[in-house]
């Protein structure tokens, strides 16, 4: 890892940012993140700033799904289909412990749509694009068997089928420590004011430290702006606007609710169509919780604030769970917590937003490089893609921009299951937890072991994740502020009631060492993480 990755400073940030690049990526997510990873591994020297937090944006707040995409078949998006199956296809072989199999069960009722036939058909085309083939329909008691709670009125039997979920800010971390493993640099906190402009082309920028307050001027020879929905600030700088250049991307929100594994018990995920309006909602489960998503409506906020659910969002998601589990009784005090992402998509002028594509697109404006849309299961697609257009305007490189491994594996260790089976002390990790952490931390699983202090190999309660990721996080994965480590290191805070209030004390006893942080600071980040928390994470009056 690279000093600015270790916790309490920015060693070495205005060497860094005074280098000549060849590359500057603006944006920190998961698009940004695959950029900078095909770029540094193929000899680019690569520089990524983000203006926030690594996958603060959509990156941390996505629905959690690695899929395909089944419902866009209904919208005629087979290409898109198709590239998404695939690209799941080698997320669950490359990721394994990070991108998980997760199995959906969707429910037939009589005078439901769609109807039994046309899911079948789409579930047949499914397979054949993922080179596969399985059963997909039962009646109705092996159903209920599979699905319990479900609602029985008018139930007829259901189809089964299988997709991937992940944890999504985890898999931007991890994509981020592979490209510095191949001498990418990433920096947080590190806000683009102004795009610098020579010879007709953009040839660097212009950047203010988010803590610090300095002003950087960074060059490099092509800049890549992978913003997501922030994109059109950046495209419309300067005098864009008069030279006819407009806004291309519909903001879209995304609201989720989260419920305790125990009040939702779930042993796959239920797929259903919402009884309003006919749109796919889900409840699955993750990291030891369950997820009830998504809304899909247009973001009318600040972009520079964070999204958070509206009232109006979560009485449509209540809605969706009594209707398909009324036994439960489930109220909106079960409701742990909440999250809304905002989606950059392209505008086509549709009145249902659901009906946009979810494509990515590339434009080359006035020097600048702008990459958006797209989904999280396409990161790749979308970095070679941006790289293949980049290869244009650096004509003294050369490379096939072929896909490669998602995570490398040193020819060494061997395959992904023996490097777990070999990491330290795995007697003593809770089951699961050596392919789990291999999944997301690769080589580095070994030393985040090591570096465990007595008692944290163990599970915190209610979620999945062990108290030695909080002590790595800290000590290595450039947290700047305590919302970094609680809601995107960790998903503690959209898994524990109150953001975690409860464990505070001890979470404080690990990280305050390892961060560096006076007990003033410490207060400090603690009252702002929980004001941000009430605020935007939690349920609305």
């Amino acid at each position: 890892m690279t000093a600015l990755w270790r916790s309490g400073g920015r060693t070495g940030l205005t060497e860094v940012l005074g280098r000549e690049w060849d590359l500057i990526v603006i944006g920190g997510g998961i698009t940004g993140a695959g950029i900078l990873l095909e770029a540094s591994r193929r000899g680019l020297k690569a520089l990524l700033v983000e203006q926030r937090d690594f996958a603060w944006g959509t990156s941390s707040r996505s629905s959690k799904l690695v899929h395909g995409g089944l419902r866009y078949l209904k919208e005629g998006q087979f290409a898109l289909t198709r590239e998404s199956v695939q690209e799941r296809e080698h997320l669950l072989q490359q990721a394994a412990g990070l991108v998980e199999p997760q199995s959906f069960a969707f429910g037939e009722f009589e005078g439901r749509k769609p109807g039994k036939r046309m899911f079948l058909l789409g579930l047949a085309i499914y397979d054949r694009m993922a080179g596969q083939k399985a059963r997909h329909y039962f009646g109705r008691d092996e159903f209920e068997a599979l699905a319990p709670n479900v609602s029985t009125k008018g139930l007829k039997g259901g189809m089964v089928y299988t997709d991937a979920k992940t944890d999504d800010a985890r898999l931007v971390m991890r994509v981020l420590q592979e490209a510095q493993q191949h001498g990418g640099v990433a920096v947080n906190y590190m806000a683009v004011e102004s795009l610098l402009r020579a010879d007709g082309g953009v040839r660097g920028v212009r950047v203010r430290d988010g803590l610090g307050g300095a002003q950087h001027d960074v060059r490099a020879r092509l800049v890549i702006s992978a913003t997501g929905a922030w994109a059109d600030g950046l495209r419309l700088q300067g005098d864009a606007a008069a030279r006819g250049a407009k806004p291309r991307l519909r903001p879209l929100r995304g609201s989720h609710l989260v419920l305790p594994a125990w009040r939702l018990p779930l042993a796959q995920a239920i797929s259903l169509m919402h009884p309003q309006d006919g749109r796919p909602v889900f409840a699955f489960p993750w990291e030891g919780v369950t997820l009830v998503g998504t809304t899909d409506v247009d973001h009318k906020g600040d972009l520079s604030r964070e999204a958070a659910i509206t009232r109006a969002e979560v009485d449509y998601l209540m809605a969706a769970l009594h209707d398909q589990f009324p036994h439960l009784g489930l109220q909106e005090s079960d409701v742990i917590a909440s999250y809304a992402g905002v989606r950059p998509v392209i505008d086509s002028g549709k009145a249902d937003p659901s009906k946009e594509g979810r494509d990515h697109a590339l434009w080359l404006e006035d020097g600048l490089l702008t990459v958006t849309g797209g989904k999280l299961t396409t990161f790749r697609v979308i970095a070679l893609d941006a790289l293949k257009l980049a290869a244009t305007l650096l004509p003294d490189w050369r490379d096939k921009l072929e896909p490669q491994p998602v995570f490398g594996v040193a020819p060494t260790t061997g395959s992904s299951a023996a490097m777990a089976r070999a990491l330290p002390y795995q007697r003593h990790l809770p089951a699961g937890q050596a392919h789990r952490l291999h999944g997301r931390y690769g080589a580095l699983a070994r030393e985040l072991i090591e570096a465990a202090q007595p008692g944290e190999l163990s599970l915190i309660a209610g979620t999945e994740t062990i108290w030695a990721q909080l002590r790595w996080a800290a000590r290595c994965e450039s947290v700047q502020k305590l919302e970094d480590l609680l809601l995107r290191r960790s998903r503690i805070g959209i898994q524990l009631r109150g953001g975690g209030v409860e464990i505070l004390g001890r979470i404080r006893a690990i990280c305050q060492p390892e961060l560096g942080w006076s007990d003033e600071r410490w207060d400090v980040e603690q009252a702002a993480y929980l004001a941000l928390w009430n605020t935007h994470y939690s349920l609305p009056a």
